[in-house]
């Protein structure tokens, strides 16, 4: 058959992107608004702040995403493994050729999901230690400031504040806030982080205590309160923190997180202050006591110090006998002073009439010094001539030692014309000697230096012989 006569010759040829215009104008006609359930996988937050994930069932997948602006007011946060219901529309993405569904709401898929997803949450909180105990900060017992966070047009506020009118009124401060819906989760914690946030001593007074609260309703009306945002905050809060949320049986992750939990708003306002007229009975009745105890100890006091002053002598008649005591010391002290001045004086009289006159002294002196002079001179004269019998004698021996005694044997020292002995080995050739002799001295010259042994001695001219020195 010709080319030109095929069954399919007569369709329009369409580009490519035509036909993915007309694709995605039929899929978004045809599903223009679909609720789909199934669980969320491979959830994933990008930087520009849309949530890509997939919805998957047994036996299909569905990728989604959700806008930015619609992600921030999800009431769900997309985890992975929640069944969800998601309420959006379909459309296609020709970039990849696949269809996806754009989410405009995401709710739980019922009760077990919601409550499988708290417990999850729960549970990996707790293993950060968000829960211990020992993270619990001990309440004030009297707070001076308090801060509520909760809605200002419900009964909650109303409850709270005619709770503490009747025990102890105090100073509030409200912070108003959503506690359900979207958005509430973020009001609530950004409350929580303000609060502790105000400077002490600012303009606004920083709370002693917080109470986060709301009245009762549904697992999904108190979801607010399990977020993982509020929890943290209420976690990381330094001014310790009450959690009143819902009814006695309601429990939320804020609760395990705060540092105490009422079971209503109201049991809120009661641990958050004590009742004035039981503080005030109290008070009373701690004065009474305080006041019979003060009593009683000035009564036994008083007993005491009468039975110490009944030992004690009478204190007139202390200060007569001792005023009595000091007139006998004062007249025994002058007649004391009056006898001691007479015993000196005679003393002085006495030691006076043994003392002899200057004049008698010297006299006396001046004999002795006489006499003493004639016995002087005799003894020194006989000092004398002993010593110079010694000096004799020593001169004797000084005479006999001397070196020139060997001289009148003969013999002659040589010296150098400076009159100091030579030895031989400063004897050089040329040198103007003198020899000493006995009773001449000759002055010489040395025509050759020391010998050495066994060698004849050197020649010595003599000169014309010169006296020799008296000295």
């Amino acid at each position: 058959m010709p080319a030109d006569s095929r069954p399919h010759d007569n369709l329009p040829v369409q580009s490519v992107s035509e036909l993915s215009g007309a694709l995605k104008r039929s899929v978004e006609q045809a599903f223009a608004q679909v609720r789909v359930r199934g669980e969320i996988s491979g959830a994933k937050r990008h930087g520009s702040g849309h949530v890509y994930l997939a919805l998957k069932d047994a036996d299909a997948v569905l990728d989604a995403v959700a806008w930015r602006g619609v992600a921030q007011r999800l009431s769900v946060v997309p985890e992975d493994g929640i069944e969800v219901i998601c309420t959006g529309r379909l459309t296609t993405y020709p970039g990849r050729s696949k269809y996806q569904l754009i989410i405009e709401q995401m709710e739980l898929a019922g009760e077990g999901a919601l409550l499988k997803l708290l417990e999850d949450r729960k549970r990996r909180l707790a293993a950060e230690g968000l829960f211990l105990p020992e993270r619990k900060r001990k309440l004030p017992y009297l707070p001076a400031v308090i801060g509520i966070v909760t809605s200002p047009s419900g009964a909650v506020i109303r409850d709270i504040l005619h709770r503490l009118a009747d025990r102890f009124p105090r100073h509030v401060l409200l912070w108003p806030v959503a506690v359900q819906g979207d958005g509430a989760a973020q009001q609530v914690a950004r409350a929580i982080a303000g609060f502790n946030a105000l400077p002490e001593g600012g303009s606004i007074p920083r709370p002693d205590l917080l109470i986060v609260a709301r009245g009762g309703g549904s697992l999904e009306d108190l979801m607010a309160f399990n977020e993982e945002i509020v929890v943290r905050a209420a976690a990381a809060s330094t001014i310790p923190l009450i959690s009143a949320v819902g009814h006695e049986t309601d429990t939320t992750l804020i609760d395990f997180a705060a540092d105490r939990r009422a079971p209503t708003p109201s049991a809120a306002a009661e641990m958050a202050v004590p009742v004035r007229l039981d503080l005030l009975t109290d008070t009373a009745a701690l004065g009474a006591r305080l006041s019979a105890a003060v009593a009683r100890l000035l009564s036994e006091r008083r007993l005491r110090l009468d039975g110490l002053a009944r030992g004690l002598p009478e204190p007139r008649g202390l200060i007569e006998t001792a005023s009595q005591r000091l007139d006998d010391r004062a007249e025994r002290l002058a007649l004391a002073i009056q006898a001691t001045l007479k015993d000196r004086e005679a003393r002085t009289t006495q030691a006076a009439s043994r003392l002899r006159h200057p004049r008698d002294r010297i006299e006396e002196a001046a004999r002795m010094l006489v006499q003493h002079s004639a016995r002087l001179r005799p003894a020194l004269d006989r000092l004398l001539e002993r010593a110079g019998e010694t000096v004799a004698r020593q001169g004797q021996v000084l005479d006999s030692l001397s070196p020139f005694k060997v001289l009148e044997r003969g013999y002659a020292v040589v010296e150098d014309r400076a009159g100091r002995p030579l030895a031989p080995a400063a004897i050089t050739p040329g040198l103007k000697l003198t020899l000493r002799f006995h009773d001449a001295v000759v002055d010489a010259s040395a025509d050759s230096g020391p010998r050495e042994p066994g060698r004849k001695a050197p020649a010595v001219k003599r000169s014309p012989t010169r006296q020799a020195s008296l000295f």
